[in-house]
């Protein structure tokens, strides 16, 4: 069935449907509308309540300087004088020998600027470590213009947080916020000394938090414009609360890029404790070498999911050798705290007091256990000591159809190398080439299970792999000096 319809009816008709939408437009809640519309926020309130409790720090070193000084001229200016024009230079007065004179003197010059805020109303003020390092003297401006030397209470250089004190009482201290309602894409402040530029403010939204960029500190990562001199100066949230410390920004340039980083002030005030009552910070220690669990390491051992820290070395006498820590265990639990990444458990460790008993559940050979460890502290990194090659010679025996099949020839260890790698067994791997070099196994790597299972010596190792699954991927607990890790083979199809 067809409808003919005239073109000024169509157009009327048209017409006449547009205006009934536009009447029922009308009639939608505004408020509903500007409901969803958020404004930009004013930061002025929040300027006025914490600005003045934000210092500028500038720090003097002292350096060696040559010369005697009484107004005489450089030597090497002298010098260049003597040599191309064959006279002294203009002024110098004409004399006979020197007199003895100091070699060198030490005078003051200015180091850097930071910035940093003001902890308690007594002045304890807080700021970064690499701010006050190797300052032998340091200068707190405070807003009102007043100046102060300030004393150095401690410094942490794992955490970069350092604690000094002027003597000035009834000082606005700022207020410390709960770092754990902090939430990606909040507003946040900061107040610092950007290339000595005091009291700057500057702002944006919180990017990421507990980022992991290899330092002791999980950081906050913002996108507030930080720069040379903001250092040491505080994160503040939208009520007026200092969240974290400006520390680190990610720089091509040396200047601002859009990514900076803050240390958590949770974090921080813990050190700050520490440093306030010793002039220290004590940390705890296990005495383990720790390295990623991968995804592929994660499903061939059956621990599940990629978390934990891989063991990949124990040092000889620490807590973890004492609890029983073996090289290959993936620690998925501190004091029954979960283990997500490696740099977790550091952290933890780090926070416990040393002397304390703590709990380490490891996961080992597909099963989970737990071990009573009982904390140390932290003393200065030690050079991992590498056992040196003193194989004895032996005959090796021809490699199976198995272990050519992943280009593996291997050979029992002798009970002298046992002795000096301190362990039971294991198989010592001779070549290693095709899937077993793509996986990154070498000669002379010490291989001490197949899957969840150890081999004592070669015979064992060749049963375990001709009974592993050939369609799967061979995982390989291997030992390389001090260090163990995972390898999984892949074979050639």
């Amino acid at each position: 069935m067809m409808f003919k319809v005239e073109g000024h009816k169509l157009r009327s008709g048209l017409l006449a449907f547009a205006l009934a939408l536009t009447a029922g437009a009308t009639f939608l809640p505004v408020e509903s509308v500007h409901a969803q519309t958020r404004t930009l926020p004013d930061f002025t309130d929040l300027v006025d309540q914490v600005g003045p409790s934000v210092v500028n720090i500038r720090t003097v070193e002292k350096v060696a300087q040559r010369g005697g000084g009484n107004g005489e001229m450089d030597e090497e200016m002298q010098e260049f004088f003597r040599r191309f024009f064959g006279q002294p230079a203009p002024g110098t007065p004409r004399q006979g020998p020197r007199p003895n004179r100091p070699q060198q003197e030490e005078e003051q010059r200015p180091r850097g600027v930071g910035s940093g805020f003001i902890l308690t109303g007594d002045g304890y003020v807080m700021t970064n470590a690499h701010v006050v390092e190797d300052a032998s003297e340091v200068l707190v401006t405070l807003p009102d213009k007043r100046e102060f030397k300030a004393k150095i209470i401690g410094a942490d250089k794992r955490t970069d947080v350092a604690v000094v004190k002027i003597e000035a009482t009834g000082l606005p201290a700022v207020k410390v916020g709960d770092i754990s309602k902090l939430r990606v894409g909040e507003w946040v402040m900061a107040i610092g000394s950007p290339f000595g530029l005091e009291n700057t403010v500057t702002a944006g939204i919180v990017s990421a938090k507990q980022r992991d960029t290899g330092e002791y500190l999980p950081f906050i990562q913002t996108d507030v414009a930080i720069n040379p001199g903001n250092s040491g100066g505080p994160l503040i949230n939208m009520r007026g609360e200092v969240v974290g410390i400006n520390s680190q920004i990610y720089s091509r340039s040396g200047g601002f890029m859009g990514i900076s980083f803050s240390i958590p002030i949770d974090e921080a005030i813990r050190v700050s404790e520490q440093l306030r009552s010793s002039g220290r910070v004590s940390r705890g220690r296990i005495g383990v070498q720790i390295d990623q669990v991968t995804k592929d390491v994660a499903e061939a051992i059956g621990l599940g999911k990629a978390q934990g820290a891989l063991v990949r070395g124990v040092e000889a006498g620490s807590p973890g050798e004492k609890a029983g820590v073996e090289p290959g265990d993936v620690i998925t639990k501190f004091d029954g705290k979960a283990i997500e990444k490696p740099s977790d458990l550091p952290r933890l460790v780090g926070n416990t007091k040393p002397g304390t008993k703590s709990t380490l559940t490891v996961f080992r050979r597909g099963n989970s256990r737990d071990l009573s460890v009982t904390i140390a502290e932290i003393e200065p990194d030690k050079p991992a000591k590498r056992t040196a090659d003193r194989d004895e010679p032996a005959a090796k025996p021809p490699a199976s159809a198995a272990l050519k099949s992943l280009g593996l020839a291997v050979s029992d260890l002798s009970d002298a190398q046992k002795k000096e790698l301190k362990l039971k067994g294991g198989v010592k791997v001779d070549a290693a080439n095709d899937a077993a070099a793509r996986a990154g196994l070498r000669e002379g790597d010490v291989i001490l299970a197949v899957g969840n299972l150890e081999v004592a010596n070669a015979r064992e190792f060749e049963a375990a792999v001709a009974k592993a699954d050939k369609a799967k991927s061979l995982s390989v607990l291997y030992r390389r000096g001090d260090w163990a890790q995972y390898a999984l083979i892949r074979p050639a199809r």
